[in-house]
């Protein structure tokens, strides 16, 4: 388990953000603490940063999905590294974001859908803020989905240019019509072309796609040239899809948010076979706008130095368990995939695929040490340069989750995932609903073990370490609109 870094218990949140926000040189200090060096390498990389919205872990054909075609990611895995255990803390877009820009578990850095904005001085601690800070040209391309106070995007990217769904076919000057995902791929390539070969940059492209177009019966749009990919497919059928399943869980789950959007999309066989497509179709109009993108950076002479990331903001249910969408913590709504291609790399270290659990978090830890800038001592992930490099250091065995959207038909869920179990309670149920699963033996979180006496061990030190972790980040819940 890794404690290293965690606030001391007895501070309060306010107490730990407000002696966690540094000054330059108390970051040094604290960064060199860590291990951390401050001088950067020469020259120092650029990224490119791409997080999908809604792809899960398995929709990439390095993943061992062997439907879809996603060559150019499968291209990133091969030449870089694919992490096999990748995780988000919260599996919701505003708030997985806003952990991936800050590096905090939401249960600090308290943003999510319906809550005040994100706080300042965790903007100025987030990591496009600190890389423009040591010189990088920062930019941000696509689905931002957090809110912020006036002035914090002007303060963090020099280039911002927002884009969202609703309709994802945009209208063109000349008549035509064009993809968001195309549209992405377009201001991706102009923020390019405007860099500056003695100025490093950082160019966060933040996809809506595979996201559904949720007020819209047909949920799923793509760009043209995908229309007829997949049409001779069968898409698989999920294991937990069986509706004997689904009767066997509590009611509160049967009658969520995730069974309603089940009917939007996966009622019937005929219906889940074209909205899985469309959803297949949305992944490949990513991928092709990522191989476009790396064609533009060897034609601008940038490819040797840049590093590509790729993680997606959450996971996803395709029918699994009687549900759509994601939001509980369970394997095909948490893991995510996580793809890390430096090109500075020696080639042994290619195509590897670590088993470590790495966490959303762990992406801005991993961005700023590879620009050699000071890691701030309120982020709560781990950099990824030791796994990038081969290393095998001490690594965390567990990670908290969490998921406290004001929603009635969204129940709240935190637990902890180990590398062999995991513990999630619905908190605000009376009584608290617990399930255990033994995720190496039960992939599929067929069987909750939390009733089972010969878990009892097990169960007790999972409510107790939950318990702990909660505390360490923030302690009981409490809406942020009350305090």
């Amino acid at each position: 388990m890794d404690d290293r870094r965690l606030p001391p218990p007895q501070l309060s949140r306010r107490q730990f953000l407000a002696r966690s926000a540094l000054t330059g040189a108390s970051v040094a200090v604290a960064t060199a603490q860590r291990g951390v060096s401050a001088a950067p390498p020469s020259p120092r990389p650029n990224f490119l940063f791409l997080l999908t919205d809604d792809q899960r872990w398995d929709m990439a054909g390095c993943a061992g999905n062997a439907l879809i075609r996603t060559p150019n990611m499968d291209a990133l895995a091969r030449e870089g590294v694919r992490f096999a255990n990748a995780f988000v803390t919260t599996s919701i877009c505003a708030a997985s974001r806003a952990s991936v820009l800050t590096g905090l578990h939401e249960r600090t850095h308290q943003f999510t859908f319906g809550t005040p904005p994100l706080r300042d001085e965790l903007v100025d601690l987030s990591y496009p803020k600190l890389l423009r800070d040591a010189g990088y040209r920062t930019g941000f391309v696509g689905k931002f989905g957090i809110g912020v106070e006036q002035g914090a995007t002007a303060r963090m990217f020099d280039s911002f240019k927002p884009l969202n769904r609703t309709p994802y076919f945009k209208r063109q000057p000349d008549g035509s019509e064009r993809h968001e995902t195309d549209l992405d791929g377009d201001a991706a390539v102009d923020f390019l072309r405007g860099c500056k070969p003695d100025q490093p940059f950082c160019l966060s492209v933040s996809f809506n796609a595979p996201h559904a177009e949720d007020a819209d019966p047909k949920q799923y749009f793509w760009p043209k040239a995908f229309d007829d990919l997949y049409t001779d497919v069968r898409m698989p059928v999920p294991k937990t899809a069986d509706p004997a399943f689904f009767e066997r869980q509590p009611d509160f789950l049967k009658k969520s948010m995730n069974r309603e959007r089940w009917r939007w999309r996966f009622e019937t066989p005929e219906k889940a076979q074209e909205m899985t497509k469309g959803y297949y179709r949305m992944v490949t109009g990513v991928d092709a706008v990522i191989g476009r993108l790396r064609d533009e950076l060897v034609r601008l002479g940038v490819a040797d130095n840049t590093v590509i990331l790729l993680l997606g903001d959450n996971g996803y249910f395709l029918g699994e368990r009687g549900f759509a969408g994601k939001w509980l913590m369970y394997e095909y709504s948490i893991r995510v995939p996580l793809l890390v291609y430096d090109p500075r790399v020696p080639q042994r270290q290619r195509g590897v695929v670590p088993q470590q659990m790495v966490l959303n978090l762990d992406v801005p830890e991993t961005m700023l040490e590879l620009a050699g800038v000071p890691v701030p001592a309120t982020m709560r992930g781990r950099s990824l340069v030791p796994l990038l490099r081969g290393e095998t250091p001490n690594w965390r065995t567990d990670f908290f989750y969490e998921h406290l959207f004001e929603n009635k038909t969204i129940p709240k869920t935190e637990g902890v995932r180990t590398e062999r179990w995991a513990y999630l309670r619905y908190f605000e149920q009376v009584p608290v609903y617990e399930e255990l699963y033994d995720v190496v033996n039960d992939f599929d979180e067929e069987h909750n073990l939390a009733g089972d006496p010969a878990q009892r061990t097990v169960l007790n030190a999972l409510r107790k370490r939950c318990d702990e972790l909660r505390d360490r980040y923030g302690g009981p819940f409490v809406p942020r609109a009350k305090q």
